[in-house]
């Protein structure tokens, strides 16, 4: 009898250690450690967002003890729906007045945390080989989306070809342009046209992701193109409100800001993408 209680007696107070050990290793996660607490889970859309975040996880993650999981979304909602829900700890696609007006719209409150690259705009032409060029009465092919169209007339407003109403930003239109020297025409359309338009117009001005499907290397052969410095629409890192100081976070961020990162979009994308800083 006297054995048996022994016995009982030593698998009870290896039961409680096993316990205490397991509960030491859970929880927050000590140096040692992983959960899945610790992961990092961000949404991205797949080119080149998904891209630069998987060379981070690939090359530079690990030494910083950042466990990151990337999640594909294809649409624009979705990854900003499912960070409110918390079902992302981040996502990484957009630029902030996407974002600011998707707040304003949707009631969410997810906060923009650092910009990471540009997706250029450039005016292109197969006519002319300089802005210069650009002669009077001459059509130039713009975006119709609204973003799109103010970013297009902001580009040639900051290049001299027009000018805009004061104070104007982000959300020109048409009737925003104060000043044509050259009577130049402008014909909206589909951003996924003005590749096409080329043909047929003097210049366009055309979206970095159409311009590298059809087959133009912005670098080279934009006439010119937008800068990234203090650019609104760069895209970036975004968090819930209130996450911005996640040990997590900033340690993603640290890293898209880091020289290895602007490497890699440069040497990946060849002016089609660009840093931001």
């Amino acid at each position: 009898m006297r054995k048996l209680i022994g016995i009982v007696s030593a698998i009870i107070a290896l039961t409680l250690a096993l316990a205490a050990c397991g509960s030491g290793s859970s929880g927050s996660g000590g140096e040692g450690t992983s959960s899945a607490s610790d992961v990092l889970k961000v949404g991205a859309s797949p080119v080149p967002h998904a891209e630069i975040l998987k060379f981070v996880k690939d090359k530079l993650a690990a030494k910083e003890g950042l466990n990151l999981e990337i999640v594909e979304f294809t649409d624009y909602v979705q990854p900003n729906v499912q960070l409110n829900d918390g079902q992302l700890d981040a996502n990484y696609f957009q630029h902030k007045p996407y974002l600011d007006d998707f707040n304003s719209s949707k009631g969410t409150k997810l906060t923009f945390v650092q910009p990471v690259h540009l997706e250029p705009l450039g005016l292109y032409s197969k006519k002319i080989t300089s802005l210069d060029a650009l002669g009077s009465n001459a059509t130039v092919a713009v975006p119709n989306d609204a973003t799109n169209l103010g970013r297009a007339l902001r580009l040639l407003a900051d290049n001299g070809v027009i000018t805009l109403k004061e104070g104007v930003g982000t959300a020109a239109t048409e009737r925003d342009v104060t000043g044509n020297p050259k009577n130049l025409k402008f014909q909206p359309l589909e951003a996924a046209q003005l590749p096409r338009s080329l043909d047929d117009v003097d210049a366009a001005v055309i979206n970095g992701n159409y311009a590298l499907e059809a087959g133009l290397k912005p670098a080279e052969n934009a006439l010119v193109l937008e800068k990234s410095e203090n650019n609104p629409y760069a895209n970036g890192l975004v968090v819930a409100a209130g996450k911005e100081k996640d040990p997590r976070v900033v340690k993603l961020a640290k890293l898209l800001a880091g020289p290895e990162v602007k490497q890699f979009i440069e040497q990946q994308y060849k002016g089609a993408v660009i840093p931001a800083s």
